[in-house]
């Protein structure tokens, strides 16, 4: 996997340390994975993006992976997306990128868009990938949503944890494949789901999700604040989006600057390794139109 690419850890927030993969050449740009995923989740698109002239940085978010898994506390504050993107921020600064463009898919969307609106000097622009903002997505939810993405609700509990069912048999929970996600990338994965640290972390996500993430889009949303980065959604076609939400692009515009556009991925929900040729391709193309390979505004 990752072939030229570095494995290192850099310091993020608050002394937590994450595990960073990162090569190429040229502007810079941040690539954040989903649950359960690792930063491996990209192995297929890092290279391409890398051949097409970018310097690629992929990290495990704080909690996931091999990263550093910090204590949390009674409103899950270590594990919220603003904590997660003061990591992310503090990471690219390390390795010496002052302005960047952003990537996030599934719960690296959040972390992605939180990035955006508290760091807006750093982002260049904003990609996000099979997501709407949490706190859109809590205000919208119907049955179907809770139907379909129950998960969020179970995996949030604090007084029937989920971890004791999850650690008992992480394979039966989780059912990625090494077909799916190539084998180097599987494993790393599956690391990760046996480790009951790891999963602990990883529901303190969701239970900050519930709690304190939407209560910093909820006030961003009363204040009117928004991404003024260029922001592209995709979504995968054989996911749920459409489904749920009908216009995708709609339910962001509230959200948006001037530069909003997007639309469909030929994939399911892990486009990332589903369709990472469209993928990277679409991306590339984004990012030539908003001025982010040049550095202009």
């Amino acid at each position: 996997m990752f072939d030229g690419f570095e494995l290192t850890r850099c310091e993020g927030d608050d002394g937590v340390r994450l595990r960073v993969r990162h090569g190429g050449s040229g502007p810079a740009v941040l690539l954040l994975h989903g649950h359960p995923r690792t930063h491996a989740t990209w192995h297929r698109v890092a290279p391409l993006l890398a051949a097409a002239g970018h310097t690629v940085v992929c990290p495990d978010l704080r909690g996931y992976g091999r990263s550093d898994k910090p204590a949390t506390d009674p409103e899950h504050r270590p594990y919220s997306k603003r904590a997660m993107a003061g990591d992310c921020l503090a990471v690219m600064r390390r390795l010496g990128h002052e302005r960047f463009a952003v990537v996030g898919h599934d719960r690296g969307a959040y972390v992605a868009t939180r990035l955006a609106l508290d760091h807006p000097g750093a982002v260049s622009a904003v990609s996000v990938l099979d997501a709407v903002p949490i706190g859109e997505a809590l205000r919208r939810c119907d049955a179907g949503f809770a139907a379909s993405w129950w998960h969020w609700f179970f995996l949030g509990q604090t007084d029937k944890p989920a971890e004791r069912v999850i650690n008992a048999d992480p394979d039966a929970w989780y059912t990625a494949t090494a077909e799916q996600m190539g084998a180097e990338a599987y494993e790393d994965y599956r690391h990760a789901i046996h480790d009951p640290a790891t999963v602990h972390a990883m529901c303190e996500d969701y239970r900050a999700g519930l709690g304190v993430d939407r209560e910093h889009d909820d006030a961003d949303r009363r204040t009117g604040r928004r991404i003024n980065s260029p922001l592209q959604i995709l979504w995968a076609t054989r996911d749920d989006m459409r489904d749920l939400y009908g216009d995708v692009l709609d339910v962001w515009r509230d959200w948006a600057g001037d530069r909003l556009e997007g639309g469909p991925i030929d994939s399911g929900h892990h486009m990332a390794e589903e369709a990472p040729q469209e993928l990277a391709g679409t991306l590339h193309a984004f990012w030539a139109n908003t001025g982010h390979l040049t550095g202009s505004p």
